[in-house]
């Protein structure tokens, strides 16, 4: 099959995406791949590259056809939860612009045995259960990684014993649990109260997308009607009852998948505060999810569980009554 052919193939299927994002995303990945085989000129890299976009055609394909699985990975994409999308927004939280002095070396005349720096906004992450594929870190051990071994701590008992650990071998364990521990967050989309931005036209741009997802799904309590004998008790006509009309997408299946991926999107907000020791306010950045996510742990959560009605409240004061008999 040529690159053309594939192509049009590629398009078939991103046509039967539901979401106009989902489509316009994937028809610009489509250009790059296939303009990415056409200027290869290495015969293995352009066979390998043909497979991966025949397996993204088959995904797109098993995601129209209503198979969970591919159409999470399809949403993963789209949104920066894996794939090229996810390294450019995972950039932004790796670089502290604002630590001042840089650390210092590990080995003195070597300036690249600096260790890493962590930003506040990937230490948030890190150390957040709701941003993390894995068991969140606790803050020590962004300092004292606990893959580095107690030898490399000077005045310790390994250390006494076995000599002075290795300077290179201490800078390479720092950087390599930095790069697999940032490769277990999930970054965010959507940043709430930030105080300075360095790229307001990229927030906005994420912001907006945010709000397109969380529209898409709904408001996570359903308004409920009074019913019948209820507008009766209150005097209120049937006709003259308000109807509730909410925006989200029709299909509840796709509203689900939605749901489950701002669950995979946390929120970074910013909040100042006046620290008394120093006499100076301090930004604190917290990890929060949209209410309208869907996660296991969220639901039984309070933003989830409806308001009770005036039926409920009968029921709870019939049960305490027979509960007392």
């Amino acid at each position: 099959m040529t690159i053309t052919k594939l192509y049009r193939q590629y398009l078939r299927q991103i046509k039967g995406l539901p979401v106009l994002y989902l489509r316009q995303f994937f028809r610009l990945k489509a250009a790059d791949d296939t303009r990415a085989i056409a200027r290869s000129n290495d015969p293995v890299l352009v066979v390998r590259k043909l497979k991966r976009v025949r397996k993204d055609i088959r995904k797109v394909a098993a995601a129209n056809q209503g198979n969970v699985k591919a159409f999470v990975h399809v949403l993963d994409l789209a949104y920066g939860r894996k794939g090229k999308l996810r390294r450019e927004l995972m950039e932004t939280l790796l670089s502290d612009s604002c630590s001042h002095p840089p650390p210092a070396t590990i080995i003195a005349p070597v300036e690249k045995s600096r260790p890493p720096v962590y930003s506040a906004e990937l230490r948030a992450l890190l150390t957040s259960a709701l941003s993390r594929t894995t068991k969140p870190l606790k803050l020590g051990a962004l300092s004292d990684p606990p893959t580095l071994p107690a030898q490399a701590k000077s005045g310790s008992e390994d250390a006494l014993l076995y000599g002075t650990f290795s300077k290179r071998r201490e800078v390479n364990i720092r950087w390599r649990y930095f790069t697999t521990e940032w490769n277990k967050v999930l970054p965010p989309l959507h940043k709430q109260k930030e105080l300075q931005s360095t790229n307001h036209d990229r927030e906005l741009q994420n912001t907006n997308l945010f709000n397109d997802i969380e529209q898409l799904v709904g408001p996570s309590q359903k308004p409920l009607n009074l019913t019948r004998r209820e507008s009766q008790n209150q005097g209120v006509s049937p006709a003259l009852m308000p109807t509730h009309s909410i925006c989200h997408h029709q299909s509840r299946w796709l509203r689900r998948r939605y749901e489950q991926l701002l669950g995979r999107i946390p929120i970074l907000n910013y909040t100042q505060r006046l620290d008394p020791k120093f006499n100076d306010y301090r930004t604190d950045i917290t990890v929060t999810l949209s209410p309208r996510a869907s996660r296991p742990s969220l639901r039984v959560s309070e933003d989830r569980i409806s308001d009770a009605t005036s039926r409920d409240i009968l029921w709870c004061n019939s049960r305490k009554v027979n509960s007392t008999e």
